[in-house]
């Protein structure tokens, strides 16, 4: 395995690590793609919106958060915020040099963070190999931005503070190495240092203790439980639930996006409750997960959570599979058996692909719901059944109602709370940390010794486009695993046997290092392409949507799942791109 090493400090970021950097990307080279536009008050890098901040200002968010949510809540929504940026910047680099030498592009990334004013970096040691997947980073960090800030709110502490830049290097080397990398901060400024020293590594290199201290930071349930209205004792926590896919439901929520922490916060403040929660989202988001994560976390997890496929039930077996059936009640039942609502009783009920129940079922299911009883098929007597409810579709119920398919009295029932989960092209921050999960699960599962993900692999898999979702990139991973030799990387070709990768590109760029944005629809890149295509349809599904509820903004961003200012913004700039 090669070594990357440099000692003595460097008087510019920019500054080579010797016999190894190549001059792209120099700090020259990423300055190019940094453009200010007064027409539209916007700031550019390459294709990525961006804001200027004061640094007096970002020092006030800190002392706002720590105040508000506790230092060890900031620290995770800091580290959490830096980890998106860093995968954006990271996908920055891949993008625009797509041939460059692995160990240059990566260190593009303490550039980047010196072009964005907040922290100098000085490379101590970096050992890299994306292919066995590696990664052991030793940094010196000078004029941190956060650091000087939190000392000017609370003086010299005893704590390390430099928390979104730490996330920033996390979500920066993960999405170059295709796991999660951690990063821990040994020495700082802000706890009487004279420099922040940082010490990085993939989180598997880490013994038990201290990887399960880094995935605290990560996993949003453990901020959710510290500000929970019904935080309940540790010591009394349920157990887990049943597991789906042959993954623990736990393991499965996995995820660091903006949206992944939006639902579950919005799961942990209904689990208390009894209401009847709408998932709603593409096929393959992981509504059957998050289903399972809210009857885990809610009262009722020692019961049964019993889980339906409306889509798969005849309508023959329907009413029967529903709600039970007595003796002779038709031919080949030979014996009462009890349904789905009784089995769930106590617990709670999953209807899947609740859209694809005819307008009959629909009829049958309301007045359940209605009346919180039953009756067997063939019986004549009422069953009172103590449930949850928990639906899910992957179609626009609203839409379904107005083409007269779906009853609007049951979806008035079913839209008590709902969450919509978006799809994975929406929230790729997360896609790292899902390779190495599924990674870990599928080399354990089939037996294989697989070294990680090739480069070349890495980045396929974080361009493409996933119209299925977290359930195809679940099967690439697996595919990559069987087809890889063993001992040896994952590469494109186990992956995507048939080509059918998402293709690199990118905007244009003037002499001036603007924007292009006066190309012509030839000279596109096809990922440019792509990408304006799914705005496009994501607008349409966001003026769709506010048409169906006759304008109300407010309503329409709740079923959306985003706040109204969100969606008035959005329909307004008429581009999805940017928040």
């Amino acid at each position: 395995m090669s070594r990357l090493s440099e000692g003595g400090a460097q008087a510019h970021a920019h500054r080579p690590l010797q016999g190894y950097e190549t001059s792209t990307p120099t700090q020259a080279d990423l300055r190019r793609f940094l453009r200010f536009s007064d027409e539209d008050a916007r700031i550019w890098l390459d294709d990525q919106s961006m804001v200027m901040l004061h640094s007096t200002a970002l020092g006030a968010m800190r002392r706002e958060l720590i105040e508000s949510v506790g230092e060890d809540g900031a620290r995770r929504i800091l580290m959490r915020i830096g980890y998106s940026a860093g995968t954006q910047d990271a996908a920055l680099v891949r993008k625009r040099w797509p041939g460059c030498n692995e160990r240059s592009s990566f260190i593009a990334g303490g550039r980047l963070h010196a072009l964005q004013g907040i922290v100098r970096v000085e490379t101590q040691r970096l050992d890299l190999n994306i292919e066995q997947g590696h990664f052991h980073g030793e940094y010196l960090w000078h004029d941190s931005r956060e650091a000087h800030e939190h000392v000017s709110h609370y003086g010299i502490g005893d704590q390390a503070a430099c928390w979104m830049t730490l996330g920033y290097a996390a979500g920066y080397a993960s999405a170059f190495i295709g796991k999660l990398v951690v990063y821990r901060e040994v020495e700082c400024v802000a706890a009487g240092g004279k420099v922040c020293r940082i010490v990085g590594d993939t989180a598997d290199r880490l013994p038990d203790a201290e990887q399960a201290e880094a995935q605290r930071h990560w996993d949003p349930s453990h901020f959710i439980r510290l500000n929970s209205i019904w935080a309940t004792d540790e010591a009394a926590a349920p157990p887990p639930a049943a597991t789906t896919l042959g993954l623990p439901v736990q393991d499965d929520m996995v995820g660091v996006s903006a949206a992944f922490s939006v639902a579950r916060h919005q799961i942990a403040q209904v689990a208390p409750t009894r209401a009847t929660v709408l998932f709603s989202g593409e096929s393959g988001v992981g509504k059957e997960v998050f289903a399972q994560c809210l009857h885990r976390l809610s009262p009722r997890a020692r019961q049964p959570l019993v889980a339906v496929n409306c889509a798969a039930l005849p309508e023959s077996l329907l009413e029967a599979e529903l709600f039970g059936a007595e003796k002779g009640a038709y031919t080949g039942a030979t014996q009462s058996r009890t349904g789905r609502f009784e089995r769930a009783s106590g617990g709670t009920l999953f209807l899947d692909e609740i859209q694809a129940l005819s307008l009959g079922a629909q009829a049958k299911l309301l007045r359940a719901l209605q009346e919180g009883e039953i009756e067997r098929v063939g019986g004549n007597r009422p069953i009172k059944v103590d449930l949850r409810v928990i639906a899910a579709t992957n179609a626009n119920l609203r839409q379904a109602i107005a083409q007269g398919t779906f009853r609007e009295d049951l979806f008035f029932r079913l839209n008590v709370f709902p969450i919509h989960l978006p799809p994975l092209r929406e929230r790729r921050d997360d896609i790292p940390l899902l390779m190495e999960h599924f990674l870990k699960h599928f080399t354990q599962l089939h037996g294989k010794q697989v070294t990680g993900f090739s480069a070349q692999a890495v980045q396929a898999l974080l361009n493409h486009d996933y119209p299925g979702n977290i359930r195809e990139l679940q099967n690439l991973v697996e595919r990559g695993v069987i087809a890889a030799p063993g001992n040896a990387a994952i590469r494109p070709q186990h992956l995507f046997p048939s080509g059918e990768q998402a293709p690199p590109g990118g905007w244009g760029i003037n002499g001036d290092g603007s924007l292009d944005g006066n190309e012509t629809q030839a000279q596109r890149s096809p990922l440019v392409q792509l990408k304006q295509s799914i705005h496009a349809r994501q607008l349409a599904h966001y003026r769709q949507v506010v048409q169906a509820c006759a304008g109300n903004l407010s309503a329409a961003a709740r079923q959306l799942g985003v706040t109204r200012p969100q969606l008035a913004y959005r329909l307004k700039a008429g581009d999805l791109q940017d928040d």
